[in-house]
This record gives C-alpha cells, sequence and structure tokens, in this order.
C-alpha cells in the first residue's frame, strides 16, 4: 500500500469515529433528564428497529435489482452508441 491509500485509510476510520461518537452522543442524550425530554417507550424503539430493519431490507432489494438487470443484459438498450448495431 502507498502513502495516499494509509491516509485515505485514516482519514475514513476517522470520520467513522467521529459520525459513531457523535450518534452515540445524541443517542444517550434524547430522553435524558436535563434536556427536558422524555424517554423513547418500548413503542418507539421497536418502531426504530422495524424503520431500519425495512429500509436495510429495501435498500438490499434494490441493490440486488440492479445486479440482475445489469448481468441479464436488461440495461443494454439504454446505451446509445449499440443502438445502430
Amino acid at each position: 500500500m502507498n502513502v495516499k491509500s494509509v491516509l485515505l485509510i485514516l482519514v475514513l476510520v476517522v470520520m467513522l469515529g467521529a459520525a459513531a461518537a457523535f450518534s452515540w452522543h445524541v443517542w444517550t442524550s434524547v430522553g435524558a433528564d436535563d434536556s427536558g425530554g422524555q424517554a423513547m417507550t418500548g413503542n418507539g424503539v421497536a418502531a426504530l428497529i422495524i424503520g431500519a430493519v425495512a429500509t436495510l431490507v429495501v435498500g438490499g432489494g434494490l441493490m440486488a435489482l440492479v445486479f440482475y438487470s445489469s448481468r441479464r443484459g436488461y440495461d443494454d438498450a439504454a446505451d446509445l452508441k449499440h443502438l445502430d448495431d
């Protein structure tokens, strides 16, 4: 690995750590007594989990359709340079 690759990986890891730290701070501060908010109920946690899982399933399904379409050649008709053949 060259220096650019190591630097890129280091920057990305630092950004991931910052995002994780910020997410943890927001997650633990929501509903804290000093912020004046209310704690999330069991129904709220269930809705959050169901929404996250549904988002991942829809995203994965759409990506699977993109790969399926690409491998089967359904996207070839949209390529303008092959229309003259």
